[in-house]
C-alpha cells in the first residue's frame, strides 16, 4: 500500500510546496527556523474539519506567541479552501493537495475505517515540525474535537 509509511519524531519532515486558498505557493521551507504545526484534514466545510479549523483559529495567538505557525492541508481545491477560510474567518494558510502527494508523504492518506468499512481516505493527522525541519510530534487518527486543546497541553502552550 503506497503512502502508508508513517513518520516518527526525529524523521526529516517531507518538504512541500502547495497552493494556498488564493493559489499562491506556500513552501514548508519558508518556515525553517520556526516551529510549525502541519495538520491534515479530510474536507473543508464539513462539521469535524470546521470544528478543528476554528479551534486552531481560536488558539492561533497563543500558538504564535509560543513560536508556532499553523498550516492546514486537505485535498480540496483552492476555491473551496477560500470559501471555507472566508466563511470561518480562518487566519492561517489552508493548502490544497488534490493529488494527495503530500498527504501520502506524511502517511496521512490511506486505509482507514469509516462506519465499519475500510476505505481509502485522509487520516486526520497533526505534526509539529521543529526549526530544523525534523518531525517533533507525529499524531495520527486524531479527533477533530478537543485535539487542539490536547496538543497545546502537550506542547505546554
Amino acid at each position: 500500500m503506497q503512502g502508508m509509511s508513517r513518520l516518527s519524531p526525529g524523521d526529516a519532515a517531507p518538504d512541500f510546496t502547495l497552493p494556498d486558498a488564493d493559489g499562491k505557493p506556500v513552501s514548508l521551507a519558508e518556515y525553517r527556523g520556526r516551529r510549525v504545526v502541519v495538520y491534515f484534514y479530510p474536507a473543508a466545510s464539513t462539521p469535524g474539519c470546521t470544528k478543528q479549523a476554528c479551534d486552531f483559529r481560536d488558539s492561533l495567538a497563543s500558538l504564535d506567541a509560543a513560536g508556532l505557525a499553523v498550516l492546514g492541508v486537505s485535498p480540496d481545491k483552492p476555491a473551496k479552501l477560500a470559501k471555507f477560510r472566508d466563511a470561518e474567518g480562518l487566519t492561517f494558510p489552508l493548502l490544497s493537495d488534490p493529488e494527495r502527494e503530500v498527504l501520502s508523504a506524511y502517511g496521512a492518506f490511506g486505509e482507514k475505517t469509516m462506519y465499519g468499512k475500510t476505505v481509502q481516505g485522509v487520516i486526520r493527522s497533526t505534526f509539529v515540525i521543529d526549526p530544523d525541519g525534523k518531525v517533533e510530534v507525529a499524531q495520527y487518527n486524531v479527533r477533530a474535537t478537543g485535539h487542539v486543546a490536547k496538543l497545546r497541553r502537550e506542547l505546554e502552550v
